[in-house]
């Protein structure tokens, strides 16, 4: 169980957001701070490049820099590491979220009836941080058309965000 890190890989498009945003969203989504007990659940920052690494450890730094004081008495702890070969959860632990959304999540098996179909749809990731917790009522008034969803579900999705207001 403890050879590997749980973590996620983002594909991304550069002219819609740059590799620095995405890395303000890193250190701004986790303690930096915190120790790691295991390798599974050790904080980490997997790059792909010379460029990546450069930039990462760049803001690893700056970041370090800024936040100097009581509360990063132990420093950054996050590691930059070379990513490897990148496995998917089982499937199981899949939109784990989402999962427990069933209105929503019964008409998304309809909708992406394959397991590849569904991991690969930018709607249902969309849709699995919303359930999770990320998003807010604007941005989800601005695209709740565009996921696919029917008038009931959309009406419960916008409920469970009304919620977190």
């Amino acid at each position: 169980m403890g050879n590997h890190t749980e973590s996620l890989q983002i594909d991304f498009d550069p002219s819609q957001i740059s590799y620095g945003e995405i890395l303000t969203h890193f250190w701004q989504s986790h303690d930096p701070t915190a120790r790691a007990w295991s390798a599974q659940y050790k904080a980490a920052l997997f790059v792909h490049d010379p460029e990546q690494a450069t930039v990462a450890e760049a803001s690893k730094e700056e970041l370090a820099e800024t936040k100097k004081g009581r509360f990063f008495a132990r420093g950054v702890q996050t590691e930059i590491l070379p990513a490897e070969t990148f496995y998917l959860a089982e499937e199981y632990h899949q939109k784990y979220m989402l999962r427990r959304a069933t209105l929503i999540w019964d008409e998304l098996m309809q909708i992406y009836p394959s397991m590849s179909e569904w991991l690969n749809s930018t709607a249902v990731a969309r849709l699995n941080g919303y359930v999770s917790g990320y998003g807010n009522g604007v941005q989800l008034q601005e695209e709740i058309h565009s996921l696919g969803l029917s008038t009931a579900a959309q009406e419960n999705l916008r409920q469970m965000v009304r919620g977190r207001w």
